[in-house]
């Protein structure tokens, strides 16, 4: 019996405790309900206060309905197959067959149907080397497809593919009006899984990942996730417009990690329009250089801004030059696009042709002034073993006595000691590349194009006293 009553005794004394126990963390809860502000938590709130939940939903957020835009976007997009035969080296059978043997190698990518006639964009690497290319679209049709042409410096491709039906086909949107912060979708293959859509938001812009700096990237940088496979797909707004095309990923294991990146559809469009119009990919050129402004250059140069491009230098007879754009200026923005770095500069460049006019907000002797600037064509040519190279005009050519070569113009600073050991000085005529003859920055371009980056350099030089010197670079 003492045995039974100590049992209920002890119920009732837990019992208790259990009741106490749960009017605490009631009042406790009810104190934390009453709390909007994380910095005053101890203070009580009094008066018509507003929660958090309250402030959030004041700023009445638009989602986006991502189901209308997958939708409006999924058939456009195309699954891309790059088929090539790379050699397997010499061996046994060479010396039997008198051949090199080879072997099928395939690679994959997406690409964006930008025409009801079949006309596709993609990247150039997803089709480099290709032998044959097969386009099939979401409703598994597959197109044997022809490579109109390429830009491998922007990284775009133009393919066609010819079917009997009017096929579904992305509107361009405004690359350069799209916003840090805007919702975007990314549709593509990745690792050949068919139609994929994948959400983010557009994290950067004008980004740049060459760290060398030899290149004139100015990608649109977002956090939807995009991996192997997804190159040459469609990156689109919530309207369903196509506003870039992914391209890369920053990753140390091959696979998607937090960023990706695409190369703007105003870029990308115009590179298209070129290859259809004049077959090569023309570029509107102001004739500056100079460098990005932050604190310690702004300080090194003396000045107060931190932001725009400064001005170093003006090419002569640059569309710059005529409008009296000079050293010192700073550039502010073009055509109302914010210009802070580089990339920003040439990004949208990139989308001009020669004889365009663009209008430069500029900085100069401390007053700020709008002017009208005419582009030129490029005839110039940054080579990072020697410098500057520019094409030789008619009486050039005359004056020096050479049928073809391009000209030194300014050398390299990292190479510049090495030239003026050997002879070579600015003036001095480049004569030829890797054995093929130049005679414009153009062929100089398509060698460093098609040549692997270990590969050898020969180069022949002319110098002032016209003997062609020959260079080795290994």
């Amino acid at each position: 019996m003492k045995k039974l009553l100590f049992i209920i005794l002890t119920l009732i004394i837990s019992l208790f405790i259990l009741i106490k126990g749960i009017n605490y963390i009631k009042s406790i809860e009810d104190k934390v309900n009453s709390i909007t502000s994380i910095d005053n938590y101890n203070e009580p709130l009094t008066g018509n206060v507003k929660t958090s939940h309250d402030a959030i939903n004041s700023l009445n957020f638009e989602k986006p309905d991502f189901v209308q835009v997958a939708n409006k976007t999924i058939d456009n997009v195309v699954h891309v197959k790059n088929s090539s035969n790379i050699s397997n080296g010499f061996s046994i059978q060479d010396l039997i067959f008198g051949k090199k043997q080879r072997h099928p190698l395939i690679g994959t990518g997406s690409g964006v149907i930008i025409s009801p006639d079949g006309y596709i964009i993609t990247n150039s690497h997803v089709i480099k080397n290709a032998d044959k290319i097969e386009v099939t679209t979401n409703n598994n049709q597959t197109f044997d497809a022809e490579l109109i042409g390429s830009d491998d410096q922007n990284d775009i491709a133009l393919l066609k593919i010819n079917s009997s039906e009017v096929l579904s086909h992305a509107t361009f949107g405004d690359s350069d009006s799209t916003q840090i912060g805007e919702w975007v979708l990314a549709v593509g293959n990745p690792f050949n899984l068919n139609s994929t859509v994948t959400a983010g938001i557009i994290s950067a812009k004008s980004r740049n990942l060459d760290p060398s700096g030899r290149t004139t990237q100015s990608y649109i940088q977002t956090d939807a996730a995009v991996n192997p496979g997804n190159s040459g797909g469609a990156l689109v707004n919530t309207k369903g417009e196509l506003i870039g095309i992914n391209t890369a990923i920053q990753s140390q294991t091959g696979s998607y990690i937090g960023y990706s990146f695409a190369v703007p559809s105003n870029i990308a469009r115009k590179v298209i329009e070129d290859i259809m119009e004049f077959g090569i990919v023309q570029y509107g050129f102001l004739g500056v250089t100079g460098s990005s402004l932050n604190s310690s250059i702004s300080k090194e140069l003396g000045i107060k801004d931190t932001e725009g491009f400064y001005i170093n230098s003006i090419e002569e007879g640059s569309g710059a030059n005529s409008a009296g754009i000079k050293k010192g200026d700073i550039i502010k923005q073009i055509d109302g696009i914010s210009i802070n770095k580089f990339s920003d500069l040439k990004g949208y460049l990139n989308s001009k042709r020669p004889n365009d006019v663009v209008n430069i907000k500029l900085k100069s002797n401390l007053k700020e002034e709008i002017i009208s600037v005419k582009l030129n064509k490029n005839e110039r040519i940054q080579f990072y073993l020697i410098g500057i190279l520019k094409n030789l005009s008619k009486n050039e050519l005359i004056k020096l006595n050479v049928s073809s070569g391009v000209k030194i113009s300014e050398f390299n600073s990292n190479y510049k000691k090495y030239w003026k050991d050997y002879g070579i000085s600015v003036g001095n005529i480049v004569k030829s590349i890797n054995g093929t003859t130049i005679h414009t920055i153009l062929d100089v371009e398509k060698i460093l194009k098609s040549r692997n980056y270990y590969d050898p350099i020969n180069i022949e030089i002319i110098n002032g006293n016209n003997i062609t010197e020959r260079f080795n670079f290994r």
